[in-house]
């Protein structure tokens, strides 16, 4: 469960505090600088002209929305004047984008998790992953193909009701709230942590006759409630935007699965690694709880190219387990 403050600190003083190094600091700063202009954008939304399909697919073969390529191109331009970015990868981009040739920083991002739901006004937010630059030359793709437990910052910034930043540096999670008025990011919850055990649960059941029998086995006994084998009633909960189903359970614990499903039996999963399982993994895991695919620890997948996806099981530490379990891998 998150923990809130009484006195509040500005996000420069917080990575102050944990002795963030100059350089990666400016590199959250320019990130969050970026999605403070999203926000903006948001806030906005039909009264500026940018709802609605941008009339193009990204490379994941997704209909672009106008903020997908507007959140996109803010990131990109905001890393892209650090000079501690070596290089950038985004979900929206089919390569990655080689910045200075002597930045200490790599990031990934998805600039708008959950794009789908801008047209109806709902919560959507950017994920991003900073990861340790190799020499100095040019950013090349190899560089970015790093296991998540390498991540050294990720993150994601959640456009709600109220615009929240949640952050590891490795040293637990917390979470800060934008000031609208002065653009500064304050801490507002201190302690993130994840139950071991839950009574919620998030997963998309319109796809269920696709999924794994163990799959389809472990939905089946939470569906199954006090009656059932668990003995307990649970609660499903579905925003279809994995930035707000994480942040649900970082707030008040449960599990979130996307599952491997047999319409694209040669496509590990849906969600992509690097910019959605591994810096959301990173948060899960400093917070108490566990991430896995059904076959192993997603922190630990050694990447093959940026654009991989994975199925996803994450959340409260005793459940990941047991559907893990279910799957024979645990």
């Amino acid at each position: 469960m998150s923990q809130a403050v009484g006195t509040t600190l500005s996000l420069k003083d917080y990575l102050q505090q944990q002795q963030a190094s100059e350089q990666l600091q400016s590199v959250l700063f320019s990130l969050t600088e970026a999605c403070h202009s999203i926000h903006h954008a948001l806030t906005k939304g039909a009264l500026a002209g940018v709802l609605g399909a941008a009339g193009a697919e990204n490379v994941q073969g997704e209909d672009q929305k106008k903020l997908d390529v507007i959140a996109n191109d803010l990131i990109k331009d905001s890393l892209g004047k650090n000079p501690s970015v070596r290089g950038l990868a985004s979900e929206e981009e089919p390569e990655i984008v080689a910045c200075q040739t002597d930045g200490q920083y790599l990031v990934t991002f998805d600039p708008l998790d959950g794009s789908s739901n801008i047209d109806i006004n709902s919560m959507v937010g950017t994920i991003f992953s900073i990861l340790e630059s190799r020499g100095e030359h040019a950013a090349t793709e190899q560089d970015f193909l790093q296991p998540g437990r390498q991540q050294v910052a990720a993150g994601y910034v959640l456009y709600g009701p109220s615009t929240m930043l949640a952050l590891s540096v490795g040293n637990g999670v917390v979470m800060f709230t934008l000031d609208p008025s002065n653009g500064d990011y304050l801490l507002t919850n201190n302690a993130v942590t994840i139950p071991e055990d839950a009574k919620e649960f998030a997963i998309n059941m319109s796809n269920q006759r696709f999924w794994h029998p163990a799959m389809q086995r472990y939905i089946a006994e939470l569906l199954e409630g006090a009656e059932g084998p668990r003995g307990k009633d649970f609660n499903m909960r579905w925003v279809a935007a994995m930035v707000a189903d994480v942040h649900r359970i970082l707030c008040r614990g449960g599990l979130f699965t996307y599952p491997w499903d047999s319409r694209k039996p040669d496509q590990a999963g849906k969600l992509r690694l690097m910019y959605e399982a591994n810096p959301m993994g990173f948060l899960v895991e400093q917070a108490g709880g566990e991430v896995w695919t059904a076959a192993g620890k997603i922190l630990d997948i050694q990447p093959e190219h940026i654009h991989q996806r994975v199925p996803v099981i994450l959340g409260a530490k005793n459940e990941v387990l047991r559907c893990v379990e279910y799957h024979g891998n645990a």
